[in-house]
């Protein structure tokens, strides 16, 4: 099967897609933007391939008419183990790395305490990780770094105390090991964290896969299974894109301006779409399209991250609070509050000014919002303004507290339009790369 491959390395998140040669999304991935561009590039390549695994597995296992109804049930659980495989593999990994850095004259006399300490730590990370894929679990986080990083931090505090060692010389050992760890692709082949974790599924359940309280014969679900890992995919073109596309390991012919694939991606998600506004971690864009979706005119914002996903993350760490924590608690606001700066330089100090003063949190994230969505609406303007149907695309289309603001702003400026929000919005430029690596095999 022949695959085309879009990359956008954002300042903060890095997304892959991976289309067909019929235009089809087989698979999306994502991942932290890290120093290492390659690996970056590579993990969220790997993660859109996997998600493609998983698209020829519901088609095989759609023909299965045991499972009738209940594929999405079935995958749900299937990817599940499979991430529970690729933590475990990564934890493994992570623990040779930290016994390879925990030697040498540095911690001469405390070699073998540190050692011991550090198995420990590894052993009760390994012994609670079920609980974390276990279903119906919370993770603030998948990326690896994040639920290692907290757990080991957690549990390696008191394994220290315990071993008279000191926390800070095993928090140096692990953060030496887990830049190494995170900077190379996971260890393992796919194909065979697939079959572990089939194996892991079908085990948990007995013999076989139960639904409506009947049993399925295992082989009914392994066959379609190994038939789709068995699908070559061969990768024919590949287009970077995005805020750091000069840095990735490609020819300059395989890259793309962002502004260009965001373009045609919004265009591909939404045929009608005429205005495109792309708010992700460093910039601001108003993108404006013809009806074939090639872009007729554009504006970003100048020279800083003013009003971006940036400047909400810089707000979050101010009010000691998860990014993913500011939309929800914005939507409480009994009233929305003139933010007057939206550079990160002056932001703090007008969010502790507020605070002394004793407005509400709530109140002063609402109008955080409003004011960035403010910002916006000046680069749309400067772009041409808004033409139905409007797309608004990036990881800030995810705040439900920005979508609310903009919708207001939209009305009052535009009247009624089409406003168009996809849950895969954050894959927008990647999908615009792959559609481009298509075009330059198929024109």
């Amino acid at each position: 099967m022949n695959c085309y491959v879009g990359i956008d390395l954002g300042s903060t998140t890095t997304k892959a897609v991976v289309m067909d040669d019929d235009g089809k999304v087989l698979g999306r991935g994502i991942t932290n933007s890290r120093s290492n561009y390659d690996t970056a590039a590579a993990v969220s390549k790997q993660e859109a391939l996997i998600d493609a695994r998983f698209t020829l597995f519901r088609r095989g296992l759609e023909r299965v008419t045991e499972l009738s109804g209940k594929v999405d049930a079935f995958l749900a659980e299937l990817e599940r183990h499979f991430r529970h495989v690729q933590f475990l593999q990564q934890l493994k990994d992570l623990e040779d790395t930290s016994a390879r850095n925990s030697r040498g004259l540095r911690f001469a006399g405390q070699e073998k305490a540190l050692g011991e300490a550090l198995g420990e730590v590894f052993r009760l990370l390994r012994a609670e990780s079920g609980g974390l894929f276990a279903p119906g679990a919370r993770r603030k986080s998948d990326f690896f770094r994040d639920i290692a990083g907290s757990r080991f931090i957690a549990l390696a505090e008191p394994v220290c105390k315990d071993a008279g060692l000191s926390f800070d010389l095993m928090l140096n050992v692990y953060d030496k090991s887990i830049i190494e760890v995170e900077n190379r692709p996971p260890p393992g082949t796919m194909q065979g964290q697939f079959l572990k974790a089939l194996e892991s599924a079908l085990n948990e359940r007995g013999t076989g896969w139960t639904t409506d309280g009947k049993q399925i014969d295992a082989a009914k679900v392994i066959g379609p299974v190994e038939a789709a890992l068995l699908i070559p995919l061969e990768e024919r073109y590949v287009v970077g894109t995005g805020y750091g596309r000069v840095r990735l390991p490609f020819p300059k012919e395989h890259i793309r301006s962002e502004i260009l694939c965001h373009g045609l991606g919004a265009h591909i998600m939404y045929e009608g779409t005429r205005t495109v506004l792309d708010i992700g971690g460093q910039d601001t864009k108003s993108i404006q399209v013809d009806k074939d979706g090639i872009v007729e005119n554009f504006q970003m914002n100048d020279r800083c991250a003013a009003g971006t996903g940036r400047y909400l993350g810089y707000v979050a760490d101010e009010m000691k609070m998860g990014l993913h924590e500011l939309g929800p608690m914005a939507m409480q606001s009994t009233k929305t509050l003139r933010i007057n700066s939206t550079c990160t330089v002056f932001a703090g100090a007008e969010l502790r000014d507020r605070l002394a003063l004793g407005d509400k949190r709530e109140d002063i994230l609402a109008g955080l919002h409003r004011a960035i969505i403010l910002r916006a609406m000046s680069i749309i303007s400067r772009s041409g303004g808004i033409r139905d149907q409007f797309t608004f695309t990036g990881g800030v289309a995810k705040n439900e507290a920005a979508v609310r603001e903009l919708r207001k702003l939209v009305k009052e400026n535009y009247g009624d339009v089409t406003i168009n929000i996809n849950p895969d919005s954050i894959y927008t430029g990647a999908l615009g790369g792959a559609a481009f690596a298509r075009r330059a095999v198929q024109a």
